[in-house]
């Protein structure tokens, strides 16, 4: 399936034993200091390569936010286009780059909304596609650079459960979205920056009132709404 252009593909990146092996020693180091200090993160590796293993080979969940100092997630009503992202819940990401998008935009300070997404196609055959994102936010909101330091929490999976898969045509779409309907006390978390997002200058400027547009759009694989 070709996805319109405006899709992104995360960094092809092939991480060497040797960076793997750097990555699984920090999660047990973090794993066991507990999230009361940051990950002391002094690898030569971009922080997203770190996120996205943990959570591609260990079974990690990650919630990005600006509250550096979170003891327990409890759950929340959201509000989403999606039955599924409109629970009173825990929600959380199996993706690096998905959560430390919500890390690094500032919605406390600025009045934002945000189109976003993450999927993967597999095919008939059982065969997964890389994953492919889209990062909007309100069109004057992205005018001012509405960036911040950030936090991407590292949580334990047990309790949640996935979004289910969707279909489009022949195509399974997976959501890397997960929801927990009982709080939550995290693993470990990880101070990220603006600049440690790769995606920054990428984000969409979106009209606040096409959201349903944006949405249609990118369920049915269709240009973007101009």
């Amino acid at each position: 399936m070709q996805l319109p252009d405006y899709w992104l593909s995360r960094p092809e990146a092939e991480l060497a034993a040797q960076t793997q092996a750097a990555f699984d020693q920090l999660l047990a180091q973090a794993a066991a200091a507990g999230p009361q200090a940051p990950i002391d993160y002094a690898l030569p590796a971009p922080k997203w390569q770190f996120l996205c293993y943990l959570a591609d080979q260990h079974g990690v969940v990650l919630h990005g936010t600006g509250d550096p100092d979170i003891r327990l997630f409890e759950p929340r009503r959201s509000h989403d286009l999606m039955e599924f992202g409109a629970q009173t819940a825990v929600y959380a990401a199996r993706d690096g780059l998905w959560a430390m998008f919500f890390a690094v935009v500032d919605r406390t300070r600025y009045a934002l909304t945000t189109t976003n997404a993450c999927i993967q196609l597999v095919d008939a055959a059982g065969q997964a596609g890389p994953p492919r994102y889209v990062f909007g936010i309100s069109r004057e909101a992205l005018q001012q650079r509405p960036w911040r330091a950030g936090t991407v929490y590292l949580l334990p999976g047990e309790t949640f459960v996935n979004q289910p898969p969707l279909r489009s045509g022949p195509y399974e779409v997976r959501v890397p979205q997960l929801a927990s309907l009982t709080p939550v006390r995290p693993l470990a978390r990880l101070a990220v920056t603006p600049d440690d997002f790769p995606f920054l200058a990428d984000i969409r400027g979106i009209e606040d009132d096409r959201l349903a547009e944006y949405g249609q759009a990118m369920q049915a694989g269709a240009p973007w709404p101009e």
